[in-house]
């Protein structure tokens, strides 16, 4: 049997990678900074630390594949380092395939964050190794997750004239696990949400799912930044490989904190 390892096992996206390996009988690792949680059941967990190796030949030592999640949105270069500890010893564990998640547009995209994705996809290329590049368009986790915080404000502020294609973690893990089970392809089609729409109209819909009375403002973004937003050039419009539509996403999250918020209150 193939083992595979995971790095950010437990993050948004790498969490449900190792729920379907499990799922699926593959004998599976994950690399984690801190000890073990308590899920899933099926996977093993090893320590180790991308930053300095500490950890990660030991966790290699035997695997096939290794599936990249692990992510710093606000390490600055942290990641092209990681990424080179791990590639490092992932050649010398003898890896037969490397899966990296990118994400769409991130070698034209003027943002920190974006140009590490491309610099650590170069790492990959340039490693040697059997690879399989994937760009995703942004999650609706993370979408969430900003509208989270500027809904507390009395206005929320979302770009102008910019459209944006979220597409669901979940669904992006399936696309993985096709790659996985595949022959290493370098760059994979890029894979993008169901809908292309405004983030005015997806921060409404968030802001009604969640009872807020505030509505979104559009506010001119300036600068090279706002341009390349409004180019679209974080879209992927012919690659709507995602299933689920930023409607489901809210109908779920909405049930799953109520739900939560009730066990608290049940004690």
């Amino acid at each position: 049997m193939a083992t595979t390892l995971v790095t950010g096992g437990s993050g948004t996206l790498g969490r449900h990678i190792v729920r379907r390996l499990v799922k699926a009988d593959e004998d599976t690792r994950v690399l984690t900074r801190r000890s073990a949680p308590a899920w899933p059941d099926g996977a093993s967990w090893f320590t180790g630390d991308l930053s300095d190796g500490h950890g990660v030949g030991q966790a290699l030592d035997g695997c096939s594949t290794v599936i990249h999640c692990a992510t710093d949105p606000w390490g600055g270069t942290r990641d092209i380092t990681q990424a080179g500890n791990l590639l490092s010893e992932a050649t010398r564990a003898g890896v037969e395939h490397v899966v990296f998640v990118s994400i769409v547009g991130c070698d034209r995209f003027p943002y920190t964050y974006h140009q590490t994705k491309a610099a650590v996809e170069g790492l990959v290329e340039d490693s040697g190794l059997g690879h399989t590049i994937l760009r995703a368009t942004q999650f609706h986790e993370l979408l969430d997750w900003v509208l989270n915080r500027v809904s507390r404000l009395p206005v929320v502020p979302v770009p102008a004239k910019t459209y944006i294609q979220p597409v669901a973690a979940a669904d992006v893990a399936e696309r993985l696990m096709e790659l996985v089970n595949g022959s290493p392809q370098g760059r994979a089609p890029d894979m993008g949400g169901p809908e292309v729409r405004t983030v005015r109209d997806l921060a409404n819909r968030y802001l009604a799912a969640h009872h807020v009375r505030a509505r979104a403002t559009s506010l001119p973004l300036p600068g090279a930044l706002g341009s390349a937003l409004r180019s679209g050039m974080l879209l992927a419009p012919d690659n709507r490989k995602g299933h689920k539509t930023w409607e489901e996403h809210l109908s779920e999250t909405v049930r799953e904190r109520k739900a939560h918020q009730g066990s608290v209150l049940r004690g």
